[in-house]
């Protein structure tokens, strides 16, 4: 979800319990706005990796529909409560044929990653549950101060927030486990025990 200036404005959890944080979502007033769905995500760049190395992101996503986003630099990082980035998205009809043009114009699929995805509203706040292949977690997005606003009303621990996306988590994890997982799938971290916990506090 964007702003209306096409602003990404956002903070994650870690979540332990999906259904106890999904259950406290509903007493709090939020509304269920998508069922959960499989999503899964194409990261695309040239092949001298242009786009990583600037920190933006092209990505084609297939959940209940099919679109394609660009996500620029993280903005204000060193001052920021939230991860702020700019986000254009446009929703096309064709999956393989998006994938065709992306490829015609010199990008290359360099990386998928999967989740399960939960959507409500809370206030103006969208509240996301993500069950990711290496733990859950929930997002919060809208407003700065709607967002910390439903933090606290959900009773989380705004120190407990993360503002890095869900790939550079994976390469903490590579890091600490001594990994070389490139996609974000299930089914490569299966037979897998990770604590997250763990990979976020270094120890």
């Amino acid at each position: 979800m964007s702003t209306p200036n096409n602003l990404e404005v956002e903070v994650k959890f870690l979540v332990d319990d999906l259904a106890a944080m999904r259950q406290k979502v509903l007493e709090a007033g939020g509304v269920l706005h998508h069922p959960r769905v499989y999503e899964r995500n194409i990261r695309y760049d040239n092949a001298w990796q242009g786009l990583a190395r600037q920190d933006k992101l092209l990505r084609l996503r297939q959940d209940s529909r099919n679109v394609i986003t660009y996500k620029g630099p993280a903005q204000n990082v060193d001052v920021a409560q939230v991860k702020i980035r700019e986000e254009l998205e446009i929703e096309v009809d064709d999956f393989d044929g998006a994938a065709a043009i992306l490829q015609k114009l010199g990008f290359e699929a360099v990386q998928v990653y999967e989740k399960y995805r939960e959507t409500f509203r809370l206030g103006q706040v969208e509240v996301v549950l993500d069950e990711m292949p290496y733990g859950n977690f929930m997002e919060l997005e809208g407003e700065e101060g709607e967002i910390v606003a439903a933090a606290a009303r959900l009773g989380l621990d705004w120190h407990q927030r993360i503002l890095a996306n869900y790939l550079y988590l994976l390469a903490r994890v590579n890091d600490h486990y001594g990994l070389a997982i490139t996609d974000l799938t299930f089914a490569n971290f299966a037979n897998l025990t990770i604590s997250l916990p763990d990979v976020l506090r270094g120890g």
